[in-house]
């Protein structure tokens, strides 16, 4: 039969799933982590599918799953599988719509990077006690830096975030494992608890605690460095789910 397909692994997709589920429309979720499945709901109309793709194993989805539309829900970060499903789409003729969730605005204590080469190559943390809440995977970036500022990092409640971490450099008394979002509360705790100066994190809207960050920043009067998302140009996008439902219903 054919199907939707859901690039997942977000909290923004499963509520996607949910309503794509509702509408009793045939959508195949696939995630990388055995962890990210448990988003999802248990329902007939949806098939979750574990580990990643790469351009062929995607050309042989889309064939053997009978994809007549791909929906992308992952995360803004994920520049790789976002630009292959493009390309894929364009090869295929298979229509694509992009979900784009929403940006926070910044106020007077967010200072927007484009990358984190712009910030590891100057002196924004020289000196600093810093608090990294940026994902596993960047934290390779930050280890020549464990001797120039006081490091901290926030990960995921996973092995392999706190093992990347570790191997990064930073040590148990620096490092904290929680899931976001995070209350206003807590957020600010934890601040005040490691006596941050200095925190990066990335634009991941509010589904990412960026909203909580930029309010607490301001209510302690901390820098708050939020590196840009990639800029990748998407044939067609929203931030409204009840466009991605019409998507749906039109190449379903």
């Amino acid at each position: 039969m054919n199907k939707i397909w859901l690039i997942g692994g977000t909290g923004d997709s499963a509520i996607i799933a949910q309503e794509i589920a509702k509408h009793k429309f045939l959508c195949l979720i696939t995630v990388t982590t055995k962890n990210a499945q448990n988003l999802y709901p248990i329902s007939p109309y949806l098939i979750i599918q574990i580990g990643a793709l790469n351009q062929k194993q995607i050309k042989e989805l889309c064939q053997q799953e009978k994809i007549i539309s791909i929906v992308d829900a992952s995360h803004p970060y994920a520049v790789e599988i976002s630009q292959q499903a493009i390309s894929i789409a364009q090869q295929k003729n298979i229509p694509y719509l992009r979900y784009e969730r929403p940006s926070i605005n910044p106020n007077s204590h967010v200072i927007l990077l484009d990358s984190f080469e712009t910030l590891i190559n100057n002196q924004y943390l020289e000196k600093q006690r810093v608090l990294l809440t940026v994902g596993y995977q960047a934290l390779p970036l930050f280890k020549n830096w464990q001797n120039r500022a006081v490091l901290f990092a926030r990960v995921l409640p996973r092995l392999e975030s706190l093992e990347a971490a570790i191997n990064a450099g930073f040590s148990s008394d620096r490092l904290i494992a929680l899931r976001p979002p995070m209350s206003l509360e807590l957020e600010r705790a934890l601040w005040q608890q490691w006596k941050i100066s200095l925190v990066v994190t990335k634009a991941s809207g509010k589904q990412g605690g960026e909203d909580i960050k930029t309010l607490v920043a301001k209510q302690l009067g901390i820098p708050l460095i939020v590196i840009k998302r990639p800029q990748i140009n998407y044939p067609n996008q929203t931030d409204q789910i009840s466009d991605i439902i019409e998507f749906c219903r039109q190449y379903s």
